[in-house]
């Protein structure tokens, strides 16, 4: 298991995440990349606990991934089932196992302001957080040609992971209006949203 971490995380955070895997008793799945999540965690049949996490991540996301899965299982266990999934109970338990990891020989220093903020108070995707996530896609080794959906200019028409096209309209508080052309109903977007350009 040892090696593996090595191909996916940081070095300095292999250790400590192999004890995190093995104190939890949970059994990881790296798997393909799935375009709607990073990772999930999920209580099987037999009462095992198994994470996923997608094998295409940069290791600075491998590493929030998969501490945010496990910190569901630590949470479930010690606060019980009934929890809300990305609650007060989850956020407390994210916040305390990333903190060791928070640290210049594990993350760039560039990450790591960003990092200390995300953190104060943790969303249920670091995905949602737009500086920190353009700062990680910064990291990955495979850029592709997508854009964020705050790069576009209003007017754009830009295409999303499942085929459909929208319009991009105003900002409104911290998300994008759009139009979804062939429907005509607005959708709010995250700025950080990744969208393929058609038409500026």
């Amino acid at each position: 298991m040892d090696d593996i971490l090595k191909k996916y995380l940081p070095e300095r955070a292999v250790s400590p995440c192999l004890d995190l895997i093995q104190l939890s008793k949970v059994h990881l799945k790296i798997v393909n990349e799935r375009v709607t999540r990073h990772g999930d965690y999920r209580r099987m049949p037999d009462g095992k606990h198994q994470i996923t996490v997608n094998s295409t991540l940069n290791k600075y996301r491998f590493l929030i991934t998969l501490v945010h899965e496990i910190a569901h299982l630590v949470a479930f266990e010690k606060y019980g089932r009934y929890i809300k999934p990305h609650g007060q109970e989850w956020k407390h338990t994210f916040q305390h196992l990333m903190l060791p990891f928070i640290r210049p020989e594990i993350f760039p220093s560039k990450l790591l302001p960003l990092l200390a903020k995300h953190f104060k108070n943790p969303k249920a995707s670091s995905s949602t957080d737009a500086q920190l996530s353009v700062a990680l896609k910064s990291f990955d080794e495979k850029q592709n040609n997508k854009s964020y959906v705050f790069e576009l200019p209003i007017g754009s028409i830009f295409r999303l992971y499942n085929g459909k096209i929208y319009k991009k309209g105003n900002c409104r508080v911290k998300r994008y209006e759009c139009i979804e052309l062939s429907s005509g109903k607005t959708y709010l977007f995250q700025p950080n949203a990744e969208v393929e350009l058609i038409k500026d």
